[in-house]
C-alpha cells in the first residue's frame, strides 16, 4: 500500500500560514485589552460621572465625562506620531508592547483615584491625566497594530486578517459591556454608583500585564525587517529620515485620502457605538440595564460581520465597499436617531442600533488595510496613525460631546444632520480614490 507524502512546499505554506494566524491572535488579544481599558470608560461613565464631577443633572455630569473623553482623543495624534515614528524606526513589536504599558497605567489611575467629594478638583484632574495617557496610547496602538496586522498576512488575504482590528476592538468595547451587566447583576445601583464601576478599571490593567507576555513573543513583520536591513546596507543618505515627520510630508496625497476616508466612517462609528447607549438612557428613556444589553447585543453582531466584510473585500475590492458604506450611512442616520428617540421598546431600538452597524461594518471591516496599503514600509505606521488619529480627535473623540451640547441647547437632531453631512464628504473622496489593493507597496513587497 502507497504511504502518501504532504509536498515540502505544501508544508512550508501551512507552517506559514500557521505562523501568521498566531501573529495575528498575539496582536490581536493584545489589541481587544487596549480597546477594553478605552471603551470602559465610557461604558461604566454612567456610572461614575457624579464620582469625579459636582453634583448637577445628568445630562451636565454627561456632559463633563464627555468632554474628558474627548480630551483623550486630542492626545490621540500625539501617540499616533510618538509610537508611529517609534514603530517606523525601531519595529512594530516594541511600539505594541510600549503602548499596552501606557494604557495599563491609566487604568490604573483611573482606579485608584478618589472621589470628588474626597479629594475636590484633585479626582477630575487625575482623571483627565489618565485619559490623557490612555489617549497617547490608543492612539499609537491603532497605528501600529493596523500596519503589524496587514504586514504579516497572507497576500490575498489582507483584507479579511486585517478586519481583525475591528473585530477585537469591539471585542474589547463587548467586554466592558459584558463586565458592566455581570456587575449589574451582583451589585445594586448605589454600590454600582459607589466602587462597582472601578472593578473595571482593575481588570483591564490586570488584562494589560498578560498581553505584555504575549507580546513578547510575537514576530517582527517581514516587511520592516527587510526594510530596516536595506537602510542598513545603503546607509541612511540625504533624504528623510525613516519614520520622520519629513518624510510623511513628502506623501501628502496619501495623508488626504486617510483624512477623507476617516472623517465620516469614524464619527459614524462613535455615534453608534460610544454615544448611543448614552442616547436610549437620556433621551430615549431606557434603562441603563437594559441599554446595556441592547448594546451589547448589537455589537455581539457587529463583531461577527468584521470578518465577512474583510473577507468580501479580498473578493470585490475596497473602494466598492467604502462607496457602499458612504450611501447607505448618508441615507440611515436621521431616520434611526429619530425614531429611536422616539421608543424606548428594547426589541425596536435593537434594531434601529444594529441596521446602522450592519452599514457600519462596510467600513469598519477595511479601515485599517486601506490605510495601510496607501504607505510604504519606511512611513507606514507614522502614515496610518498621525492623520487618521488628528481626523479621529476632531470628529470621533468629539461625537460625543457636540450630541450632548445640541442636546443641552435644545437642538438635539441637529446632530443627525451633522453626521450625515460627513459621511457625504467621505462619500466624495470614496468616489474619487484609487482602489488601493491594486498596486499597493505591501503587495510589491510580499513579492521582493
Amino acid at each position: 500500500m502507497a504511504t502518501q507524502t504532504t509536498a515540502p512546499g505544501a508544508q512550508d505554506t501551512r507552517r506559514g500560514e500557521r505562523r501568521v494566524v498566531s501573529n495575528i491572535v498575539r496582536g490581536s488579544i493584545g489589541n481587544l485589552i487596549e480597546w477594553y481599558d478605552w471603551y470602559a470608560y465610557t461604558a461604566f461613565s454612567v456610572y461614575f460621572a457624579a464620582a469625579f464631577f459636582p453634583s448637577g443633572d445628568q445630562t451636565a455630569q454627561l456632559l463633563n465625562t464627555a468632554a474628558v473623553f474627548a480630551v483623550g482623543f486630542l492626545m490621540r495624534p500625539i501617540g499616533g506620531w510618538v509610537l508611529g515614528r517609534y514603530a517606523d524606526r525601531r519595529g512594530r513589536r516594541s511600539a505594541l508592547t510600549l503602548s499596552v504599558t501606557l494604557m495599563a497605567a491609566g487604568s490604573l489611575i483611573v482606579a485608584l483615584t478618589p472621589s470628588y467629594g474626597a479629594i475636590g478638583v484633585a479626582a477630575p484632574v487625575l482623571l483627565v491625566a489618565a485619559r490623557l495617557l490612555q489617549g497617547v496610547s490608543v492612539g499609537g496602538e491603532y497605528s501600529t497594530s493596523a500596519t503589524y496586522m496587514s504586514e504579516v498576512a497572507s497576500p490575498g488575504r489582507r483584507g479579511y486578517y486585517s478586519s481583525f482590528q475591528y473585530v477585537t476592538l469591539i471585542a474589547g468595547q463587548l467586554t466592558a459591556l459584558g463586565l458592566q451587566i455581570v456587575l449589574q447583576q451582583v451589585l445594586s445601583a448605589s454600590q454600582m454608583e459607589a466602587w462597582g464601576w472601578r472593578v473595571a478599571f482593575v481588570v483591564g490593567a490586570a488584562g494589560a500585564i498578560v498581553v505584555l507576555w504575549l507580546r513578547r513573543g510575537m514576530d517582527e513583520s517581514e516587511s520592516y525587517e527587510r526594510a530596516a536591513a536595506e537602510e542598513g546596507e545603503k546607509g541612511a543618505g540625504d533624504g528623510p529620515a525613516r519614520g520622520s515627520l519629513r518624510m510623511l510630508l513628502s506623501y501628502p496625497r496619501q495623508c488626504m485620502v486617510v483624512v477623507g476616508l476617516t472623517m465620516g466612517g469614524t464619527l459614524f462609528f462613535y455615534t453608534y457605538t460610544t454615544y448611543l447607549q448614552k442616547f436610549m438612557v437620556n433621551t430615549s428613556g431606557i434603562a441603563k440595564p437594559t441599554a446595556a444589553w441592547i448594546n451589547f447585543f448589537a455589537l455581539l453582531v457587529f463583531v461577527l460581520l468584521q470578518p465577512v466584510m474583510g473577507l468580501l473585500s479580498d473578493r470585490v475590492g475596497r473602494r466598492p465597499m467604502l462607496i457602499a458604506f458612504g450611501a447607505l450611512g448618508a441615507v440611515v442616520v436621521v431616520p434611526s436617531l429619530t425614531l429611536l428617540s422616539r421608543t424606548s421598546d428594547p426589541v425596536y431600538a435593537f434594531l434601529l442600533m444594529v441596521g446602522p452597524l450592519a452599514v457600519s461594518s462596510l467600513y469598519t471591516s477595511i479601515s485599517a488595510v486601506v490605510k495601510a496599503e496607501l504607505f510604504p514600509t519606511s512611513i507606514r505606521a507614522l502614515g496610518v496613525g498621525l492623520p487618521y488619529a488628528l481626523t479621529v480627535a476632531l470628529f470621533g473623540g468629539t461625537a460625543e460631546y457636540v450630541a450632548l451640547w445640541f442636546k443641552n441647547a435644545g437642538h438635539e437632531s441637529w446632530y443627525f444632520y451633522y453626521v450625515t453631512a460627513c459621511v457625504l464628504i467621505s462619500l466624495l473622496v470614496y468616489i474619487r480614490m484609487r482602489e488601493t489593493s491594486d498596486g499597493s507597496p505591501l503587495e510589491s513587497e510580499a513579492k521582493a
